[in-house]
């Protein structure tokens, strides 16, 4: 019976995960913050076994693999988290808030329990996001982490090829988890945040995106979606360096990559409402 440990698993994409997989037979230990959020896991099904795992305590990554006991087939670094803002205007502390857990706390993950995929030949995902390939404009912080997320893989991949040790990437775009309901509540917040100068140089991209998160709201892809990708990534006989999680993804995590840059920033601008 294969395993697997999948990181920020509370609810939405990380929940969806544990499910999938364990319904297809793996053991999975479910990362979790507080012991509390356990409980529901549990009672999804008994394959899925909570860890609690804050991938930025020192004390919870240090003693992982031992927590972990017997092998490891997968691991799927999940757990993230989002800020956004005009470039100019995010406070440095949510830069690194954003870094910290994006990406150097996934690669501490990772590096706790490679010794455990070596052994197994296992696998490695992690869940990056479409903005990882094609920037959005407000999410810069987001955007970014996710970008050097994307490049820490690549290096990854090509530096364990020689254990036959695969990464992946999962790029999922917008998706109906409670994350993307609050989106709403999450960008007053921002405004919120912004000097009254900031404010009013930003307005018309605050409209804009208002409107762009309007319109994709009801567009948002189920949860499951995107653990398929991951279940694809693990099962796969070659598995992909890339999964875009559904069309949507696949559209926007290329446009980047298929548009010049000129009519790609057009494009940004004119959806964002400013242009």
């Amino acid at each position: 019976m294969p395993s697997a440990l999948v990181t920020g698993t509370r609810q939405g994409i990380g929940a969806a995960i544990c499910l999938r997989l364990a319904n297809a037979g793996w053991t999975v230990h479910a990362g979790v913050r507080e012991e509390a959020q356990a409980e529901h896991l549990r009672a999804q099904n008994p394959l899925i076994r909570p860890i609690q795992l804050d991938i930025t305590n020192e004390q919870h990554v240090t003693t992982l693999a031992d927590r972990l006991g017997g092998p490891l087939d997968a691991v799927v670094n999940n757990a993230g988290i989002a800020h956004g803002g005009p470039v100019e205007a995010v406070p440095p502390h949510e830069w690194r808030a954003c870094f910290d857990v994006n990406v150097v706390a996934q690669v501490v993950v990772t590096q706790a329990v490679l010794p455990k995929l070596r052994e197994s030949q296992g696998r490695v995902v992690f869940i990056s996001s479409t903005v990882g390939r094609t920037v959005a404009t407000l999410e810069g912080p987001s955007s970014a982490s996710k970008f050097a997320l994307e490049a820490v893989a690549d290096i990854l991949r090509i530096e364990l090829r020689p254990w036959q040790i695969f990464v992946s990437v999962i790029e999922p775009g917008p998706t109906n988890t409670e994350t993307w309901r609050n989106m709403g509540g999450m960008l007053d917040e921002m405004e919120a945040g912004l000097s009254p100068a900031h404010r009013e140089l930003y307005r018309q991209h605050l409209l804009g995106l208002r409107k762009l998160l309007s319109t994709l709201g009801s567009r948002g892809g189920s949860p499951d979606l995107v653990a398929k990708y991951v279940e694809r990534a693990l099962t796969d006989r070659h598995p992909k360096a890339r999964y875009a999680a559904g069309a949507q993804a696949v559209v926007l995590a290329n446009m980047g990559r298929v548009l010049p840059t000129r009519v790609g920033d057009a494009m940004a601008a004119r959806m964002g409402g400013w242009k």
